[in-house]
């Protein structure tokens, strides 16, 4: 009997959560593939919903998450964690995705083990080592410690050559969040975030470090002034937890009846808003990639991107957490029909909705799995 590769894939939070459950269904469904889902846990209840929704339960939950944790200490704990993990399964591949302390901390363990470690949606960069902070120094970090590296775009796999990684370990893949978004979209309730008639909805997502204190106070500031401006826009506005983004939001926003300020949607509802919605503003780097596959304009609060291949496209635009020009920005969208339509027909450019097929093939030939000629790839996601 042919032994099976043994493949530990590592998730601290939502987004990693979405973007590698179309890569763990379909290294599942390989034969010679022995998968083991490891939690770190970073967003307790946000990871529980993604995992629940794609049918996904943690083999190995470390539940590392703690109220008021430094980086530091998170990051001590998340390694000491790991390697006992990785000592018991003994994984022929770890798997990581994206920037969170999870990833360049399971890299690390890996390295010492001497365990080759695969990086889903590598080589991003915004080349400003503190924005965003600490995801920027992270991908940086795993660049080095990875043996395997799935470049969502050329670009990214531009910049990993760049810095002089080996061509030969770079597979430019698509990113996994379109393979992800093509199958919750048909099963979401749209009608949940439905706007009322002769209203539209602006979704609106603001959580990253760098913006903490007055940045922030700009943004809520330019959302106010413009439902103040349009009495035709409701905003939806799922707030980060984090009580530097709630006590903001809720000072500044909490009074306006045509601002809905929520508790964070769970994956089913947040396709479901951005499905519903007229535009989105959002310092979230998943949702650059998530609402252009929608056909939603995107306006970045931030003031650089490590996906500027949307900025290039025109799904996107860069608006930074200046008052003014969010504001300027989200009118022009909203009273110009051109330049609406020019962004929310642009061709989005992460993805066909195959990379995770891709990357299960790479990493069967990595690994050295023999499987017969003309054998078709499998589902991307789950059928269920």
């Amino acid at each position: 009997m042919t032994r099976l590769s043994k493949i530990v894939v590592a998730v601290g939070t939502r987004p990693e959560a979405v973007k590698l459950a179309p890569v763990v269904h379909a290294l599942r469904r390989e034969p010679w593939a022995r998968v083991t889902v490891l939690a770190t846990a970073q967003h307790r209840e946000l990871l529980d919903q993604i995992l629940q929704f794609f049918g996904i339960e943690a083999d190995i939950d470390l539940d590392l998450m703690r109220p008021g944790q430094s980086l530091a200490d998170l990051t001590s704990r998340m390694i000491d964690s790991l390697d006992g993990a990785f000592a018991l399964v003994e994984p022929d591949l770890v798997i990581g995705q994206g920037a969170t302390t999870t990833v360049p901390a399971a890299g690390l363990c890996s390295f010492y083990r001497r365990v080759p470690f695969a990086h889903v949606e590598a080589g991003l960069r915004t080349h400003d080592r503190n924005s965003p902070f600490p995801e920027e120094m992270n991908r940086v970090l795993v660049g080095r410690l990875a043996d395997l590296h799935f470049a969502p775009t050329a670009r990214a796999r531009g910049n990993l050559l760049d810095e002089g990684v080996a061509p030969s370990s770079i597979e430019v893949t698509g990113n996994t969040v379109i393979d992800a978004l093509v199958w919750a979209t048909p099963r979401v309730d749209r009608t949940r975030f439905a706007p009322k008639e002769g209203r539209r909805t602006i979704l609106v997502t603001a959580h990253r470090r760098e913006s903490f204190g007055p940045p922030l106070d700009d943004v809520c500031n330019a959302v106010l002034e413009i439902v103040t401006a349009r009495e035709d826009v409701e905003v939806v506005f799922p707030v980060h937890p984090n009580p530097n983004v709630r006590g903001t939001v809720d000072r500044v926003l909490s009074k306006h009846p045509r601002i809905h300020l929520m508790a964070p949607l769970d994956y089913a509802d947040f396709v479901a808003a951005m499905a519903s919605c007229h535009l989105v503003l959002t310092d979230s780097g998943g949702v650059q990639e998530e609402a252009p596959a929608l056909g939603k304009p995107v306006l970045v609060l931030r003031d650089n991107t490590e996906r500027p291949e949307g900025i290039d496209a025109g799904t996107a635009k860069l608006v930074g957490t200046d008052r003014k020009r969010i504001v300027e920005q989200t009118l022009r969208l909203l009273d110009d029909e051109r330049v609406y339509a020019a962004m929310s027909q642009a061709v989005n450019p992460y993805g066909d909705g195959r990379a995770a097929a891709r990357i299960t093939t790479r990493i069967r030939r990595f690994l050295g799995v023999q499987t017969p000629a003309g054998s078709p790839e499998r589902n991307l996601v789950p059928t269920h």
